[in-house]
């Protein structure tokens, strides 16, 4: 599979478990023997200010994040256009799902997966858009620009367990779609914040994704969101993978 990936990534940008040096290190170590890199560039100013305010875009130039943010969103803009021919994954950083129009918190600052979709909307390459965030947090930013904009869905998954979660994501998979975004937080792991998943529900994941990407004929990618455990999170990033090949 193609990883769309830059070696700014590795770097700490700032104080954020996001942002913690050995991060991005822990998957490319998992992953590097398996997939093709894919060089990141960053997004044009007009791509992310389609999803967000000039104000907001100041104010994260001002805190001196909007190079390491404008790559990271581009990073994903390449992923989803790779995603309309065959699966690809976006390793970046830094994470999107809360950042909204004018507005972001929780380790984010521009809303990659919304800025990458509203790209593909707007250049008529895609009708409707599907975004399953499996991050452990509600991604309100991605639906403050795109669940408003009435061509995408966006769910986050809620369950008491494990079996439950993969069932929920199995029924609300849709088939009428052009392209299928995932939000891909790891967080929700058994070693990490979240206690729910598995490795082996990640792989899961994936195949359920690429199934549904079969049957309605459409693109499917992903971006990388939270995950703080470095142990586990390269295994994790590369189950992931392999379910959206069809391993």
């Amino acid at each position: 599979m193609k990883v769309v990936y830059h070696d700014a990534f590795r770097q700490s940008y700032c104080r954020d478990p996001a942002a913690a040096e050995g991060r991005i290190d822990a998957v490319v170590r998992t992953i590097k023997n398996r997939v093709e890199f894919i060089k990141a560039t960053p997004a044009d100013h007009g791509d992310i200010a389609a999803c967000h305010t000039e104000s907001h875009i100041k104010y994260i130039t001002r805190k001196g994040l909007y190079e390491i943010s404008s790559l990271a969103a581009g990073g994903a803009l390449h992923a989803a256009q790779i995603g309309l021919e065959e699966p690809c994954f976006a390793l970046i950083r830094p994470p999107g799902h809360h950042a909204s129009p004018d507005f972001s918190w929780g380790y984010c600052f521009f809303n990659n997966i919304a800025i990458a979709i509203a790209k593909l909307k707007r250049e008529g390459k895609i009708r409707r858009a599907f975004v399953l965030d499996i991050d452990r947090h509600f991604g309100d930013g991605t639906f403050n620009i795109l669940g408003v904009a009435g061509y995408a869905t966006i769910y986050n998954p809620y369950a008491p367990d494990s079996d439950s979660y993969l069932k929920k994501i199995q029924e609300n998979l849709p088939d009428d779609v052009d392209i299928i975004g995932i939000s891909a937080g790891f967080d929700n792991h058994q070693d990490d914040i979240g206690g729910l998943l598995s490795t082996e529900d990640y792989r899961e994941i994936g195949k359920m994704v690429k199934e549904a990407s079969r049957k309605s004929n459409s693109g499917c990618f992903a971006v990388l969101e939270g995950g703080y455990n470095h142990d586990v999170l390269g295994q994790n990033v590369m189950a992931l993978i392999q379910g959206m090949e069809g391993h």
